[in-house]
């Protein structure tokens, strides 16, 4: 996998948020790959940050298919906890690695187009790819894009997007190599396994027998789609495996490889 004509699109899930090694590990991977020339752009979630506070507020967790359902009265906390909280202690810890780095959202310079997904979810957002221009600007500077997937539509109302969509596409946006990093070592089988590689005939069988469901299930048709429109494979690995990030700076592939047809 050459990596160096490409930007490096990772998604980091919320949980790496309450792990500071795991944080500061994954920093340093990022500041040795910027430091080689490398481009890369975060994108994050942060729905530990999200269920704290929303607990903290009185308010319930839903989730349908693997998505949060977003209820007009949990926008605020919704966005506090993903475009505040969990977008700056990330930046605190891109900093701490000497990286120069912007915190941004969806919403920001135009970069996507967003609609309500789906009026059961409530206020959750779909988005497409517009403009890549104000990411390109901040990656021809050498600095690093830290995103939220809160997006904004035309209406001006703040959306939830899922993470793992939301990188999909800003992958798709800027061309760019998409690795989703959650806090197991890729997509595994029925008996726990590591999958080395997965097609999308694979996917929908273990998608049926229901070993990929529910957060995965939205992971791996996130990397599916892009997989398919780039015409190259996606990633699925983990931020807690030292050696996967080192491997991934090295420019390797790692974890599981979600392929195109």
């Amino acid at each position: 996998m050459s990596l160096e004509k490409k930007p490096l699109v990772l998604k980091v899930g919320g949980a790496l948020l309450q792990c500071e090694m795991g944080m500061a590990r994954l920093m340093s991977a990022a500041a040795a790959m910027i430091n080689k020339g490398q481009s890369v752009i975060m994108v994050h979630g942060g729905g530990c940050f999200v269920d704290e506070q929303l607990t903290a507020n009185g308010m319930v967790t839903q989730k349908l298919d693997g998505l949060r359902v977003t209820p007009a009265e949990q926008i605020p906390v919704v966005v506090g906890a993903l475009a505040g909280t969990s977008n700056k202690l990330l930046q605190g810890a891109a900093v701490k690695a000497g990286i120069t780095c912007v915190g941004m959202s969806l919403g920001d310079g135009g970069i996507v187009t967003a609609k309500i997904k789906n009026e059961q979810l409530g206020f959750v957002g779909e988005v497409m790819p517009n403009d890549a221009a104000y990411l390109n600007f901040i990656l021809a500077k050498g600095w690093m894009p830290i995103v939220s997937s809160i997006a904004i539509d035309e209406l001006g109302q703040l959306l939830n997007v899922n993470a793992d969509q939301a990188a999909a596409v800003i992958a798709k946006l800027v061309n760019g190599q998409l690795v989703l990093l959650s806090d197991v070592s890729g997509v595994l089988d029925g008996k726990g396994q590591l999958i080395q590689s997965l097609s999308k005939p694979h996917s929908d069988e273990l998608t049926k027998l229901g070993v990929i469901d529910k957060g995965m299930k939205v992971k791996v048709e996130a990397a599916l789609e892009v997989a398919q429109w780039m015409g190259q494979p996606v990633q699925v690995a983990s931020w807690r495996d030292a050696e996967q990030l080192n491997a991934l700076v090295k420019g390797e592939a790692i974890g599981t490889q979600v392929l195109p047809d």
